[in-house]
């Protein structure tokens, strides 16, 4: 991937980790420790958060198994030199065995979490990803996306991403939010996800769009060049727009927003998306003007120079906000 969003991402995978985390615990209790040998596995904790969790974990599904070990020995219990030998190699090879079925079990969750990369863009910000095999992803203002380490499956948690995905009919790419999965079926298509409300606006292509939780009876649609899937957890809709309608929505890829007879609030409700400063109407009669425009992404102020010169409108400064009202 490319790009300067902030990631979360890992380099080696869940089980190469688990495994070394159990090889280093296993020498601490096998071999003859060292200063060198500690010195080795500083450095290994040191590299990376993961490998301390994974340590951490180790060391105590080791201890554990000890303690366990030695609550069945008999109280008052007397062992010879041989017999002890025998039960304490036996003990670790069972301490190694659990610790590294231990490990398998409880790393999954942890690790399911590092093996996503976590993209994120600021209120304004933009951001375009390459993937692997070409497939490209553009996040738009205040947007936050999870990709899998396979890159075939992805979250969108908030904001606005446009996809050109490369079809892979073995390895289809799949798109998670608001409770609904958007399987690509060799596709670009635009995604915005705002409280629980969700949009699937199909510029090329095809796609199929169908609820997130299997064995349900929600709707399931495939979408067609044009098609606009409104969307909840428990709802789905859809309808046929302009070709040019979707290219307006996309307009913010070239930092513009084109309105067509919207009203003042949707505007304002807009281009508050992009911009720390918010814009505040004042009076329903106000909020309900409609204009014709085509506005910056970052044009808070052109806007107000709109409303003031053309509507006459009063505009006035309040700290983070602008007011417009008559």
């Amino acid at each position: 991937m490319t790009g300067n969003a902030a990631t979360d991402s890992h380099v080696e995978t869940a089980q190469d980790v688990r495994r070394c985390a159990a090889a280093w615990v296993q020498r601490q209790n096998f071999w003859d420790w060292s200063e060198t040998d500690q010195a080795e596995l500083d450095r290994w904790l040191a590299d990376s958060a993961s490998h301390q969790v994974a340590y951490i974990r180790a060391k105590f599904v080791w201890n554990r198994t000890g303690r366990l070990t030695a609550l069945r020995r008999a109280p008052g219990a007397v062992e010879n030199s041989e017999s002890w030998f025998n039960r304490s190699f036996l003990f670790r090879s069972a301490a190694a065995l659990a610790l590294v079925s231990a490990l398998g079990f409880a790393g999954v969750r942890y690790f399911e979490v590092k093996s996503q990369t976590t993209w994120r863009t600021p209120v304004g910000g933009r951001e375009i990803l390459t993937l692997g095999d070409g497939s490209k992803i553009e996040l738009n203002t205040d947007t936050v996306l999870r990709i899998a380490a396979s890159q075939r499956t992805a979250w969108l948690d908030r904001g606005e991403a446009y996809f050109q995905i490369k079809h892979d009919n073995a390895h289809p790419f799949v798109l998670m939010a608001a409770g609904k999965r958007v399987v690509d079926l060799g596709t670009k298509f635009l995604v915005r996800f705002a409280a629980d409300d969700l949009e699937v606006a199909l510029v090329e292509g095809k796609a199929r769009i169908e609820s997130a939780k299997p064995h349900t009876n929600a709707r399931t649609a495939i979408l067609a060049p044009g098609d606009v899937a409104l969307a909840t957890a428990d709802s789905l809709s859809i309808v046929k727009v302009p070709a040019r309608s979707i290219e307006k929505e996309l307009s913010w890829r070239h930092d513009l927003l084109i309105f067509d007879n919207a009203t003042l609030a949707d505007v304002a409700a807009e281009l508050n998306r992009y911009n720390r400063q918010k814009l505040v109407i004042a009076g329903s009669d106000v909020a309900q003007l409609r204009i014709v425009a085509s506005i910056p992404t970052n044009g808070v102020q052109a806007f107000t120079r709109v409303a003031k010169n053309f509507l006459g409108l009063q505009v006035e400064q309040r700290g983070d906000e602008i007011v417009i009202s008559r």
